[in-house]
């Protein structure tokens, strides 16, 4: 297969996007970015093509992220290339959800941070009974981006939130139950899916023939905990809700909590609240704001240093406890920008 990092070509009535970075697990750099966004304004305006497919090479994962190593390397050397690989990846996450033709992403594997947000928001998300879905942001500092402040207060329930500050993970019956995927189809049947979906003009139909069911969601089975703690109106109180909880579940998903930046989980509850009242774009402009404080910050540093560079898994977050952030320094992650996220109109 050829060395570039995506892969782009027609096949019938298709455009087909391939993510070619497996050994890297296909995580999205900055070229990459620059490269899908505007095959896709290519393929808008050709009427030739009648949908896009978006997959990735090497079945470990779809897309594992960011490449938080360069973007690491790029905001300690006050790089502006650090906050133009956020800009136009969330430009990107924006086209993709008002993209006018069908966009279906095959997804098996490892589905994290950028992969999700070059997936979730198309029309169509396959998964296979490969798939590992998380948003494990707030575990180096970050936040649930790439449109997390939309879909995350749209699943059902409280669903989003346990999503957004635990970073568990679900597999393909678990993300179909959430609304994350919209089919579940056996990796065995993706080759033929692929095939049909190039010759079809119906890819909804295409794609319910070859759909099965999963099988009953795990998280059913704690579905109505997850509600009862995650409906506090903090992570205090969250917090608390988990400690009252009876059984191994809870106590373990609260040490988990417990173990991400205290600041990134207060900014990722507050996201979640607020996204759920917001249209899209503004989510995305949301967002833009957060990260561009994260840049000014240490959590995100040191989350990155603790888990990628010296991978000791021991990030010293400051503060290090929650009850030490104050109200006022997560407000300033949400303050306008003198130069927001440049976005269409819905």
């Amino acid at each position: 297969m050829s060395e570039d990092e995506v892969l782009f070509e027609r096949c019938g009535r298709a455009g087909v996007i391939t993510l070619n970075r497996p050994k890297a697990l296909n995580a999205l750099t900055l070229g990459m970015v620059r490269q899908i966004h505007p095959q896709l304004r290519a393929w808008e305006s050709d009427e030739d093509v009648a949908l896009v497919i978006i997959r990735a090479a090497g079945d470990k994962a779809f897309c594992a992220g960011g490449d938080i190593r360069a973007l690491y390397d790029w905001g300690r050397a006050g790089d502006p290339s650090f906050l133009a690989f956020y800009r136009e990846e969330y430009q990107l996450n924006a086209y993709i959800k008002r993209y006018p033709k069908p966009y279906i992403a095959l997804m098996t594997g490892i589905t994290m941070g950028g992969g999700v947000g070059v997936s979730v928001h198309g029309s169509h998300r396959v998964a296979t009974e490969g798939l590992t879905f998380a948003m494990p942001e707030t575990g180096i500092g970050l936040f649930p981006d790439v449109g997390g402040t939309y879909f995350l207060p749209r699943c059902p329930g409280q669903i989003g939130l346990y999503l957004a500050l635990t970073g568990s993970r679900l597999k393909a019956a678990d993300a179909l139950y959430a609304g994350i995927v919209s089919h579940y189809v056996p990796a065995e049947k993706i080759p033929g899916l692929t095939d049909a979906l190039c010759e079809t003009d119906s890819p909804k139909a295409t794609i319910e023939a070859q759909a099965e069911d999963p099988g009953r969601p795990p998280m059913l089975e704690v579905r109505e905990a997850i509600d009862r703690c995650f409906s506090g109106a903090s992570v205090a109180e969250v917090l608390d809700n988990l400690h009252r909880e009876d059984g191994e579940w809870a106590e373990k998903l609260a040490a988990t909590l417990l173990s991400k930046s205290p600041t990134s989980s207060r900014i990722a509850f507050r996201q979640v609240r607020e996204g759920a009242t917001l249209e899209f774009e503004d989510c995305m402009r949301l967002e833009y704001r957060m990260v561009s404080r994260i840049l000014t910050g240490h959590d995100f540093f040191e989350g990155i240093r603790a888990v990628v560079i010296d991978k000791d898994q021991s990030p010293q977050w400051q503060p290090r406890e929650l009850g030490d952030v104050t109200d006022q320094s997560v407000e300033t992650y949400f303050a306008p920008l003198d130069e927001e996220l440049d976005l269409p109109a819905a």
